[in-house]
């Protein structure tokens, strides 16, 4: 394809010839990756070679000092190699795989995922990877599972429950990654305008994602808080995301609590109109994931840290509010999201229609944060509980640490410039509610609704 195809994943998007928009080509983009690889290899055995020969500090800087430190690297290479230690160092960093399947679903949760492939994000750091649009969660689940995919883009409580074998055979399961935070709604169709009370809702249908979904147990949360029992009072199904307006088109249900963009899509169409938020029901709460096989982290070690970093480094990227267009144009087209750049950009920066006749400016109705608290996991963990999906005794904490990777994230976090948080857990509130994540067990009692 020519680089003026709107739909060729690898145009860039400006007019510079690589996917970073700093080089003449592609290929320039590649070498200059390549030699600053190079250089910080060299930088990093020179030291730890002055370090050996000279352990104290006082000695090594005053040799320093005296010779230089060009005449030192010199003097010490004639009788240390340090062209084969550098080759030795470069080895133990030698990808085990650099051809990759990754599968997502088109939601802009997962827009670092989709972005670092047309913006070049995978290859800065040495990796090939197809990212490959899928129908729905069950089949990313059963795809990566059978290791047809190397890692996905799942939601936050899938690993939780793929390990614990909730709805699959248990399989342990990692997730080094948050992949957005916040980026949901409830939508509900135009007919039902006037119908802002909850408690009207009685009879209902909605539609969420998935079972093991964040969006499941929002509105879940968002329905009992207000009087209605989940399992009685309406019903709740699971239908893909790219399928959700032409349901609410149909009126085949009466809303959903969504991903984006298909929230702002049913306003795009005029088939639906925002009803609220999920940050207003809980402000930066997690969404979709970065996840991988146990396995896949283990055996591929080098592999899995590139494809991490990669991910993370994309995720920095869009954090930034003056990114967000670039991103939208990036990840619009057919073989991403196929959706008009419009709406991916009313989501992505917040200034949006609500299909009640108002513009909002909620710059944090999507946002990017890619660190996996572990209290996110026992919240999880704890809803899962609430409503069936688990029974028996859980070591919350345990699972938690297993499957959210805190420490992966927080060392990759600092390396592309973003600053990991103190603590591995966190309390947060939701709908004014706050939740410990160290009496997960005292949080359900708590609640009137629930099926435990």
């Amino acid at each position: 394809m020519s680089f003026d195809d709107p739909f060729d994943p690898h145009r860039p998007l400006n007019h510079a010839g690589c996917s970073c928009g700093h080089h003449k080509s592609q290929a320039d983009h590649e070498a200059a990756a390549a030699l600053d690889h190079d250089r910080r290899i060299k930088r990093v055995v020179e030291g730890a070679v002055v370090r050996a020969i000279f352990p104290n500090d006082m000695e090594r800087r005053g040799f320093l000092q005296a010779v230089g430190g060009a005449t030192a690297l010199a003097a010490i290479s004639q009788f240390f190699p340090l062209g084969t230690a550098m080759e030795a160092f470069a080895q133990t960093d030698k990808l085990e795989k650099k051809d990759l399947k990754v599968g997502f679903i088109p939601i802009t949760c997962a827009t670092p995922i989709i972005m670092a492939h047309p913006m070049g994000f995978y290859s800065k750091h040495g990796l090939n990877v197809e990212v490959i649009k899928t129908a729905g969660w069950a089949v990313v689940r059963d795809k990566t599972i059978n290791k047809e995919y190397d890692a996905a883009h799942m939601l936050s409580p899938m690993p939780l429950a793929i390990t614990l074998g909730a709805g699959s055979n248990p399989i342990p399961y990692t997730m080094p990654a948050v992949e957005n935070i916040n980026g949901q709604a409830i939508t509900l169709s135009i007919k039902h305008k006037d119908k802002r009370d909850p408690k009207e809702w009685k009879g209902m249908k909605f539609a969420v994602p998935f079972d093991y979904s964040m969006h499941n147990y929002l509105i879940r949360y968002y329905l009992a808080e207000h009087g209605l029992d989940p399992d009685k009072d309406v019903q709740i199904r699971s239908v893909p995301p790219p399928e959700m307006v032409a349901n609410l088109r149909a009126d085949n249900i009466d809303g959903f609590l969504a991903p984006d963009p298909v929230n702002q899509r049913a306003v795009f169409d005029g088939v639906g109109y925002i009803h609220i938020l999920s940050k207003d029901i809980w402000d930066r709460h997690p969404c979709c994931a970065f996840a991988a096989s146990q396995e896949f982290v283990t055996g591929s070690p080098n592999t899995y840290k590139a494809l991490l970093k990669a991910i993370i480094d994309a995720t920095a990227f869009a954090t930034k509010s003056e990114n967000r267009k670039q991103i939208a144009e990036a990840i619009a087209p057919a073989n991403y999201l196929n959706q008009p750049v419009t709406v991916v950009e009313q989501v992505l920066t917040g200034t949006f229609a609500d299909g009640l006749g108002n513009v909002k400016k909620v710059p944090d109705r999507i946002d990017f944060d890619p660190f996996p608290y572990e209290s996110f996991a026992i919240w999880i963990l704890s809803q899962m509980k609430r409503w069936g999906q688990i029974k028996g005794d859980i070591d919350y904490a345990k699972v938690a640490k297993q499957v959210y990777l805190a420490t992966d994230a927080a060392k990759l976090m600092e390396e592309v410039g973003l600053k990991p948080p103190s603590s591995t857990s966190k309390t947060f509130s939701v709908m004014g509610k706050t939740f410990d994540p160290t009496k997960p067990e005292e949080y359900i009692a708590s609640f009137a609704i629930k099926r435990t």
